[in-house]
Formats: structure tokens, sequence, C-alpha cells
């Protein structure tokens, strides 16, 4: 595990962060501007030192103000890839990414373009590339540094929506594929559902949740982050098997407990992430027999919130181990007689895998 529990004054920022995050994966950082998201990785990176504080990574203490022990980012082995690719103009894009090349094995070089589909671009200079093939490069260069970590500053931030969409499989390739911790600073919440597995929200320099993706995202703490029509719940599924006669692909969340989705040309077993809008999910008390709605679930009431000034109820639901919520009516909850523990079915309108489009069942 990576420890991070740190303490540091900037300005009237007071950072106080205590976290445990994992060794492999997307970890998202999330908040509002001037949250303290960049002074965080600032801190992991070496750029500026905690006023009191341990950091580990791993069995690696590269912090520990007690013990004296405060090593210089040269000697953390961490990789940052900045808002801004920061690349040097003189040098080719294979000068780049050669400078500060740990690994001269020509098989790593070649594995790190590879991945990053840069081959093509080696002999070209920076001044000729677009934003998304210089983040491309610059990533290809931290990760030529052989990090044990790489810490990106919202790396799409400077880009444009058609960069952005350029960019984006080779951040979800590089998610799949790098065995190290991945710490991402981002304002987008779509990119936190398309490549984070651990997230960290934080707010004037604390940590206000952290943890799997599915649970934070699931949490009252994050409700408050989204419009009603874009509040939704995140679950992991195992895809099951293809629909005979359907272009549907069903896929597991427990043995009791399965979804439709759009036909999704995966292997049995693979682990996918579902979203499903709490708008889309409604409440009955007994199974329906017909309806148009493939998705119908048995449920616990787990969670009963009003927002009075909207007239609407948010039901958190329980399915197993998994959370699903609903937006509904207030009206529909009282002449529902809904309460905590109770007993019932979830009609789920619309699923989504995330990085594929809705499809309603």
């Amino acid at each position: 595990m990576i420890k991070i529990a740190v303490k540091q004054t900037l300005g009237q920022l007071k950072l106080d962060v205590d976290l445990m995050l994992p060794m492999q994966g997307i970890t998202a950082v999330f908040g509002r501007s001037g949250a303290g998201k960049t002074s965080l990785i600032n801190v992991l990176s070496g750029l500026t030192r905690p006023d009191d504080g341990v950091i580990e990574i791993g069995d690696k203490t590269i912090v520990d103000t007690q013990r004296g022990i405060n090593l210089p980012p040269e000697k953390r082995q961490i990789g940052y890839v900045f808002q801004d690719a920061r690349l040097f103009p003189h040098y080719s894009v294979e000068g780049n990414l050669r400078y500060g090349c740990v690994n001269q094995s020509p098989d790593n070089f070649q594995h790190v373009i590879d991945l990053l589909g840069i081959a093509h671009l080696l002999k070209r200079y920076p001044a000729s590339l677009s934003g998304g093939e210089k983040q491309r490069v610059a990533i290809g260069r931290a990760l030529l540094s052989n990090p044990s970590m790489l810490l990106m500053d919202e790396p799409l931030a400077s880009l444009d929506l058609p960069r952005k969409q350029e960019l984006m499989p080779y951040l979800e390739k590089l998610a799949r594929e790098i065995k190290i911790p991945i710490v991402y600073v981002t304002h987008s919440l779509d990119e936190i559902l398309r490549l984070a597995d651990h997230m960290v929200m934080i707010n004037q320099g604390k940590v206000v949740i952290s943890g799997h993706i599915n649970s934070v995202w699931g949490s009252p703490a994050m409700r408050p982050w989204l419009p009603s029509k874009e509040q939704s719940s995140l679950l992991s599924a195992r895809v099951n098997f293809q629909h005979p006669d359907y272009a549907l692909t069903q896929v597991m969340l427990n043995h009791d407990a399965y979804l439709w989705v759009k036909r999704l040309e995966r292997a049995r077993g693979e682990w996918v992430r579902v979203r499903i809008h709490s708008n889309d999910v409604s409440i009955v008390r007994e199974r329906p027999t017909q309806t148009s709605i493939r998705n119908v679930l048995a449920a616990r009431i787990d969670k009963l919130h009003s927002v009075d000034e909207e007239e609407r109820v948010e039901v958190r639901l329980r399915i197993g181990e998994a959370q699903l919520w609903a937006n509904i009516t207030l009206w529909a909850a009282d002449e529902l007689e809904l309460k905590v523990g109770d007993q019932v079915y979830a009609q789920i309108k619309g699923v989504s895998v995330t990085q594929d489009d809705l499809v309603a069942l």
C-alpha cells in the first residue's frame, strides 16, 4: 500500500491528508479548484516539502519528517505528467523519450511506444505535434524513467474535445497494462468514470472520502456534486453469456442478480463496470409479470433521504453486496409507504457499461 499522512500550509490552504492507496491501478483525486489536489501530488513528487508527515510507497520511505527523511525528486522513482507536455522543443520525439531513460532495453522502449501509438512520431519535433500527441510523448517519457509510481495532473485539461477523445483510449490502455500505481488528478467526472479504480475526494485540503470507485461514487458524500439527472450508481459485474437471439449480453452482479446490456465483445468471466442513472430506476412492491423493462432486480431498502425542495426521495437499495440508488417522487414514496428494511423490486430502464453507449431495456 501507499501511505500518505502529511500536513502542509500553503498560503490559505492547509493540507492535512491521511490516506492509504493501492499499489496498482488508477486512483483519481477529485475536488474543486483550490481544494489541494495538485498540492497533494506535488508533495508526493518532492516538488514541495510537507511541514510534517510520512510518505511510504510499499516498503520504501520517501518522506518521514520525524526521522529527517525527504528524498529529492530524482531519487523517488516517480514519474510526473503535467497539464502541458513540457517537451524539449529542440529534441525530436525520440530524443524527448530517451531523455532520462533508465531502462535502455530496446524491448522496453518498443513496448512503450507501441502502448502509446507514437512510433510514427519519433523523428518529428514537438512544434509539429497536436496537443494529444504531445501528451502521449510526455507520458512515454515518464514511463521510460522506470517509475514506481506515475502522477498525472489533469493531463486532458488543456486539450480541446477532439484531442481529449484522441488521447482517452491510450489512457484506458495504460490503466489496463501498466502495473504501477497511477495517481490521476482531475475535475472531470467523465474521466473518473472511464479510468479510475480508486477515488479520493478532497475539499479544503482534507480528504472527504476515499475508497473503491464504486463505493465512493454511490456514497452520500458524492451525491451533492451531481445534479439529480446525473446521479448514478456504479456496479461491478462479470460477463456471463450472449443472448442467442438478440444483441444483448448478460452480466452477473452476483449469483442471484443479473443485468442485460448492449452486446459486449468480452470474454466470459471478464469484469466490467456498469452505470445506472438514479432517474432510470423505479420501485415496485411486487415483481411485474408483463413489462417491456428487461432488468428487474430484487432489492432491500437500505436508506431513505428526502430532498424537500424538490419533493424527491433518494432511495438506496441493497442488492447482495451492491448498492443501487433510485430517485423517486415524494408522492410515490408516500403511496408505497416505503421504509428501511422493506423488500422491493427495482425496475431499471437504462444500463450502460462505462466506455459504451446507453442502452434502454
